[in-house]
């Protein structure tokens, strides 16, 4: 069985998304819409292939600043559930996490709902576990080399 692959995703890659397994996103992808984001500075995509099929996808955003380090917001990510719990995730945050360091980025951020149980599990065992605030999870992830996200690996 072939590892699987992690991959970032740009302008050209549209056709990766042609395969997709159930669940990856959360709606179709969109053509137009995919080429926009694949042709944006600062829009990351990485995707998770098993024998050519997109089996989980992570998205983020740089953000640039004028007055403070870079940072790096992580908008989504997704899993099919035939190939959940087996590390891939993982897999993509640290893609995302090793491109917002390669981009300057002195931080990661991003945010869930309180009861997105398997979501809190992925971002707890990534640091601390964060405090809901009302229907509002806020996880912080220093980006510096000693994290423990700076030394990861990106096989399954």
């Amino acid at each position: 069985m072939p590892p699987i692959e992690i991959r970032r995703l740009g302008p050209g890659d549209e056709r990766l998304l042609d395969t997709v397994a159930a669940d990856v996103f959360d709606e179709p992808v969109d053509p137009l819409r995919l080429k926009a984001c694949l042709a944006s500075p600062g829009h990351l995509l990485f995707v998770a292939l098993d024998d050519g099929q997109v089996v989980a996808q992570a998205a983020g955003m740089i953000h640039h600043h004028v007055d403070k380090p870079s940072e790096l917001y992580v908008d989504e990510v997704g899993v099919s559930p035939a190939w959940q719990r087996r590390g891939i995730a993982n897999l993509l945050m640290d893609a995302l996490f090793n491109a917002g360091r390669e981009a300057g980025c002195a931080e990661a951020w991003l945010g869930t709902e309180p009861d997105n149980l398997p979501a809190r599990a992925l971002y707890d065992g990534r640091k601390k576990p964060a405090e809901p605030v009302g229907s509002f999870v806020m996880y912080l992830y220093d980006l510096g080399e000693g994290s423990k996200e700076a030394g990861a690996s990106m096989t399954a």
